[in-house]
């Protein structure tokens, strides 16, 4: 199903979330080929692109073949969020997003990611000063809430929509929870009656069965897909052809997954070099391996790994 967001419109509703050191360059190109409509970028710093952090300008390297791109943004002040959004609004991607919902101290002790759930009257600036700097679509990720007691969701999707956002991601889930318990579904359908701009649904995707029973309680537009893709790039093309024609491909096979690891090894080291590339490779070992025969051993020794040799030998004798 075609999802249109401002003026770019996507081949399907699926979309790979953001997530800091997961969704960098090589995994999205295979998040991409394996059927992703939208990817979205690792979170990026207003303060850095101010400031010119090296690092940052890596996280911003966007191909023009993993098209359309998402391009996620934080921070909390209005006139810098609205400056560097002006700033970068040449790069290639194709929507910018604004992070409302990055659980993680540093970034919340700072009053950024979901600590704005906090502050309605700052969200609404933010979104505003953005909307009003850039022509291109803008979006914005919120979670459920700060806390339990604090559930607030609609009013800020109403104040997102109200600031001038094509579309807003809600993650079921309060920052109080991170990413335990169940995620609360019916919170993504209540904002989805409140608001007219595109919908997005987060929390709990990790099958075609789950996505099509997000789309069946909520009546959402877009499926975001973020944990349940580490290391299960396939993910993507199963849910569209389940949500397309009721077909359900099968898992992929060991052989699969282990050229899988190998492809995205080499893009590892394409974009990153072997050192960093192979490095950044373990934890994706571990992702992929997960629940096959051998995990807990390859897990082991993929630490040792700093080689691309050393990976193809560690995958070939156990699979």
């Amino acid at each position: 199903m075609k999802l249109t967001i401002g003026n770019v419109t996507l081949e399907n509703n699926l979309i790979l979330a953001p997530m800091a050191g997961v969704t960098d360059l090589p995994f999205r190109l295979l998040c991409k080929e394996q059927g992703a409509g939208l990817l979205c970028t690792e979170m990026v710093s207003a303060k850095a692109i101010y400031f010119k952090n090296k690092n940052t300008r890596s996280l911003m390297q966007i191909l023009p073949e993993e098209r359309p791109v998402s391009l996620q943004l934080f921070g909390s002040e209005p006139d810098l969020m609205g400056l560097i959004a002006r700033q970068i609004e040449e790069e290639p991607f194709d929507i910018l997003d604004i992070n409302m919902g990055c659980p993680v101290p540093k970034v919340v002790n700072n009053g950024e990611g979901s600590a704005l759930m906090k502050n309605p009257k700052l969200v609404g600036e933010i979104v505003r000063k953005v909307s009003s700097s850039i022509k291109k679509p803008l979006t914005v990720k919120i979670r459920k809430g700060f806390t339990g007691e604090s559930v607030n969701a609609v009013e800020i999707a109403k104040i997102i929509e109200d600031a001038g956002a094509s579309a807003v991601a809600v993650h079921g889930r309060t920052r109080e929870q991170y990413y335990s318990g169940k995620a609360d579904w019916d919170i993504i359908r209540r904002v989805k009656e409140a608001v007219s701009i595109p919908v997005i649904g987060n929390g709990d995707v990790d099958s075609p069965e789950s996505a099509r029973r997000l789309l069946e309680e909520t009546g959402c537009d877009g499926i975001m897909v973020g944990r349940a893709a580490r290391g299960n790039p396939w993910i993507f093309g199963r849910i569209s052809s389940y949500l397309e024609n009721g077909t359900m491909p099968p898992e992929p096979s060991i052989p699969e997954v282990r050229d899988m690891i190998l492809r995205h090894a080499q893009l590892q080291i394409e974009y990153k070099g072997e050192y960093t590339g192979m490095r950044e490779m373990r934890k994706h070992v571990a992702w992929y391996t997960a629940g096959m025969p051998h995990s807990a051993a390859v897990r082991r020794q993929v630490n040792e790994v700093e080689t691309y040799e050393q990976l193809e030998r560690l995958v070939e004798t156990f699979y």
